[in-house]
């Protein structure tokens, strides 16, 4: 499968720049997006997304939007069969109205978090009116399965073979990575599993303001602690057959794009 790495929002976030790091995968039966980034309805309407964008300060370009990007690369909005979604926040999820005949697929914890029985403060997180247009959503429970040393995934076998989603739940409630494999090597897209490269690499310094924030935006910091602590050890195997990306790192967007094809 081909893997295209798209940066679907750039945001000015004082001390941190950061990107929306997205995966275009092209399937045999269609194109598959991992996470979708910014929309063009939050380009239009700031609003959308609350008032944390004061501080992270998005540039809403919609250049670049999944939409947009999409078509550039000379697909149609409607090729996008699937969504595969690391989790719910708006930073994630905001580009999905943008393909209203995608499959949004979701683990049934993050369901629950977002839609189904939010608790106070996830109620205060996630933005309903970013799937108000009713689209299909696609439970899944990966639970039943290994993956490189993580207990809990499953292999999206109806999409396509090759990519498996892996619960690892801590930034909210059902979060999970998405892992793709590219050909010649596996992406693992860890979505907020961590934020910057040295959280993984412990070596690269990581901006005293991800430092501060990341906590703080985790439902369970022992869990997300617990996750760096995993990502690290996978990532000192150096397992050449496997590429490790956040979401919202534009150091390793940058190096993704670069080898993609390598």
């Amino acid at each position: 499968m081909k893997v295209h790495h798209l940066n679907c929002g750039t945001m000015d976030s004082p001390g941190a720049p950061t990107v929306c790091h997205v995966l275009l995968v092209e399937t045999a039966s269609g194109l598959v997006l991992v996470d979708s980034g910014y929309g063009l309805a939050d380009c239009a309407d700031h609003s959308r997304i609350g008032p944390t964008r004061h501080v992270l300060r998005p540039r809403f370009d919609p250049a670049e939007t999944a939409a947009r990007q999409v078509e550039r690369l000379g697909f149609r909005r409607a090729d996008v069969r699937h969504i595969v979604t690391t989790h719910f926040d708006f930073d994630h999820i905001g580009g999905i109205g943008d393909f209203p005949d995608a499959q949004i697929h979701v683990t049934s914890a993050e369901l629950d978090g977002a839609v189904r029985s939010p608790s106070r403060q996830e109620r205060y997180r996630f933005r309903p009116v970013q799937w108000s247009h009713g689209p299909t959503l696609v439970e899944h429970h990966p639970d039943g399965e290994k993956w490189r040393g993580f207990a809990a995934a499953k292999e999206l076998d109806e999409i396509s073979p090759g990519i498996v989603l892996v619960s690892l739940p801590g930034h909210t409630r059902g979060h999970a990575c998405v892992a793709v494999d590219a050909g010649h090597r596996w992406v693992l897209h860890c979505g907020d599993s961590f934020y910057y490269r040295g959280t993984v690499d412990r070596t690269t310094p990581v901006p005293a303001v991800v430092r501060f924030t990341e906590p703080i935006m985790a439902l369970d910091r022992k869990r997300v602690r617990e996750n760096h602590n995993r990502l690290a050890e996978l990532y000192a195997r150096r397992e050449p057959d496997l590429f490790i990306v956040s979401a919202h790192d534009p150091g390793l967007l940058a190096e993704a794009q670069a080898t993609a094809s390598v």
